[in-house]
């Protein structure tokens, strides 16, 4: 066996796991979600920077504010899942590199003082961990729902509102309904996508 992982591991992570559209009413719990971003914490940014930040909806009064703003096909299976995760990037997160980065505490002035330079750094760094939080929703058991489908600025200014995170993905959460999975479409075989020099 070429990977490290056990084949039921394997199954849980990739091979079985799907893109969720519908889920059960049982709760995503705080232990959980702990459990999940403890996990998660630990991937791969620029300088350690972390800059995901995770906004949790789990109030009917929260959902009310974001369901105007997906798009029609994301509504109701939005308004049904039992945890919804805004998963933004913090666009200040080299504030916190003294912290994160301590070899190097000067280092958010210097190769972060561009905010249009800090933007795409974030982004790319958001977006690794953003997978990882994907992994570690399936890691828990659950399944996870990732949609593009959604009006960033009105997220943006709904929920963060002082400019400081962007809204990258908005992700649901929770146990498979029996009608969650579409069936799974077509990948690239390894010759089609991967190039050896």
């Amino acid at each position: 066996m070429s990977l490290a992982l056990d084949a039921a591991a394997q199954d849980l992570l990739f091979r079985e796991a799907h893109t969720a559209r519908a889920f059960t009413d049982e709760p995503v719990t705080d232990e959980q979600v702990r459990a999940i971003y403890d996990l998660i914490k630990l991937a791969p940014t620029a300088h350690n920077s972390s800059p995901l930040r995770v906004t949790l909806l789990r109030s009917a009064g929260a959902k009310e504010r974001l369901l105007p703003l997906l798009t029609e096909k994301n509504r109701a299976q939005t308004a049904a899942a039992p945890l919804t995760a805004i998963l933004s990037v913090d666009l200040w997160f080299h504030e916190r590199l003294p912290k994160l980065f301590p070899v190097a505490p000067a280092l958010k002035d210097v190769a972060y003082a561009d905010a249009g330079e800090r933007e795409r750094a974030g982004v790319l760094s958001a977006g690794l961990q953003i997978g990882y939080f994907l992994l570690g929703v399936r890691a828990a058991g659950l399944a996870a729902g990732p949609m593009s489908g959604f009006d960033a600025p009105g997220v943006d200014k709904e929920f963060f509102g002082d400019g400081r995170q962007k809204a990258l993905v908005v992700m649901n959460i929770g146990r498979p309904a029996a009608t969650a999975y579409n069936p799974r479409l077509p990948r690239l075989d390894f010759e089609e996508a991967v190039t050896v020099l």
